[in-house]
């Protein structure tokens, strides 16, 4: 990661409030998948299979659209297609973390890589971050641990699942660092096109090792594609969008909003009271973001596309 973070060092971001609207959109999108993942009836890693291939076509004709506008080097290549190794790897430890815990807990640790991706923002900077950053650090860890904390339920009995999403947090990190130093010089599609090629053989190996059943039964392909649709097509191709525009460290805060998202969808579609506590964390989170944005950009702009 020592290249990714040079080139980290060297760019400033310029991110405005559309970009931060995507990046958000982006996560809500995201903390849809894990119900989405219990409605469907083909196996857990199958269901992540299925969400990196159907959007893929799409993905390859976008992508040969923006032919133009970037080009892959053999390295940004090879550097994507192992992404999407780590991306295959985060789906099925998380969508079988997800069958064996509880959302609460499933959201917890699913989102350990936001945390990680916040120190490797911190780290990135090679400098000393800012009071403004520390106090917006501090802010973003306090509410995300306040929202999941009220969630979290360790037990012998979920424990197994526990470690699949924490593991599932980790590897998320190693798909996000390097597909997003590769926004410097490709577009979102090509970069989603070589992640997804990747994921997808990897998955379907993973899911028919494991003698998991790959086509839907009788809950049908509709929960299938909701989620290829949600959280592939609509909020990994937000985040990747965005997330050119921003540092590590923001991209990890806006991350963290997913806790919150899932506390609110909670209280408008299944009425689950939120606490004083759920109300105060969400707005610290939010605080975090606006706060991690007032430090004013230096360095040189890299353009990309």
């Amino acid at each position: 990661m020592a290249s990714s973070t040079e080139a980290v060092d060297k760019i400033s971001y310029t991110g405005g409030a559309w970009h931060l609207a995507a990046l958000l959109a982006g996560n809500v999108a995201l903390a849809l998948g894990p119900w989405l993942v219990r409605l469907t009836d083909t196996g857990p890693v199958a269901a992540g299979f299925w969400r990196m291939l159907l959007p893929l076509p799409l993905f390859a004709l976008l992508a040969w659209r923006e032919r133009g506008t970037s080009k892959a080097t053999p390295r940004t290549v090879v550097v994507l297609l192992a992404a999407g190794a780590f991306f295959a790897a985060d789906l099925a430890c998380w969508h079988i973390g997800i069958e064996q815990t509880r959302l609460g807990n499933a959201t917890l640790f699913g989102n350990a890589g936001s945390i990680l991706m916040m120190v490797w923002g911190l780290f990135a900077l090679r400098r000393a971050p800012a009071r403004m950053e520390w106090i917006a650090f501090a802010a973003a860890i306090g509410g995300a641990a306040i929202l999941m904390g009220r969630s979290l339920e360790i037990s012998t009995s979920t424990l197994v699942g526990d470690l699949f999403c924490l593991a599932a947090g980790v590897f998320y990190v190693f798909y996000l660092v390097p597909a997003q130093a590769a926004r410097a010089t490709l577009g979102q599609w090509s970069v989603l096109t070589l992640v997804s090629a990747a994921a997808a053989p990897a998955l379907l190996g993973i899911a028919l090792a494991l003698g998991e059943p790959i086509w839907p039964g009788p809950a049908g392909w509709t929960p299938v594609f909701a989620l290829a649709l949600s959280s592939q097509i609509v909020g990994q191709g937000l985040l990747v969008y965005s997330m050119k525009h921003f540092p590590p460290l923001v991209v990890g805060m806006a991350l963290l909003t997913q806790p919150a998202i899932a506390a609110a969808v909670g209280w408008l579609a299944f009425g689950e009271v939120l606490a004083g506590a759920d109300i105060l964390g969400m707005a610290l989170v939010s605080a975090a973001l606006v706060l991690a944005r007032t430090r004013a950009p230096v360095g040189p702009r890299v353009r990309a596309p």
